[in-house]
């Protein structure tokens, strides 16, 4: 018995160390991901800011099934899209907050399943050498349980890795429109 109770202590001893261990982890996050796109912004642009589009190019599209719902302005400011689906997607909205013509989409990401979450969306548009230099970045904060998620698994590298082929596929889709001369 008394090795039971040692053993019991010493497994609450492990909870309480992991426990203490991982609120000391940041609660502020940053990822951030750029790309080269050779089009012109005007081209870019709309694959963002007409979040109709972004079935064209989002890493994040991964069940066939999934409801869409769009709602508020047709693009820009005050445009919303709203998706529920599988454990991969899970339920959610998507909210342009800001919108500068070639410049700048801002967004508030809020997931409703499988986690609560509610994370700031910038996509920066920048010229460069003929074509646009496109910034993907999310700031947000983690609570205790994502806090303690970030001990096991790097949040920047796997949202990362999504912001990587999202832009990978938003600059096969902008040059093969600007290839096409424009809105193709």
């Amino acid at each position: 018995m008394r090795v039971l109770r040692n053993l019991l202590l010493v497994a609450l001893a492990g909870v309480a160390a992991f426990a203490g261990f991982a609120a000391t982890r940041p609660a502020d996050f940053h990822v951030e991901r750029a790309t080269k796109i050779d089009a012109p912004r005007e081209v870019v642009f709309p694959l963002v800011n007409d979040l109709r589009a972004w079935g064209r190019w989002s890493p994040f599209e991964r069940d066939p099934e999934m409801t869409k719902e769009f709602a508020g302005a047709a693009s820009g400011e005050g445009a919303i899209y709203r998706w529920s689906g599988n454990a991969d997607v899970g339920r959610g909205q998507a909210t342009i907050t800001a919108s500068v013509p070639n410049e700048l989409v801002a967004l508030r990401l809020e997931f409703f399943e499988p986690m609560r979450a509610t994370d700031d969306v910038r996509f920066v548009f920048e010229p460069s050498g003929g074509g646009t230099r496109v910034a993907w970045e999310m700031d947000g904060r983690n609570g205790f349980v994502g806090k303690a998620f970030s001990v096991f698994f790097d949040v920047d590298e796997m949202v990362g890795r999504s912001f990587e082929a999202g832009l990978a596929a938003m600059k096969q889709v902008a040059e093969t429109r600007a290839a096409a001369g424009g809105d193709g």
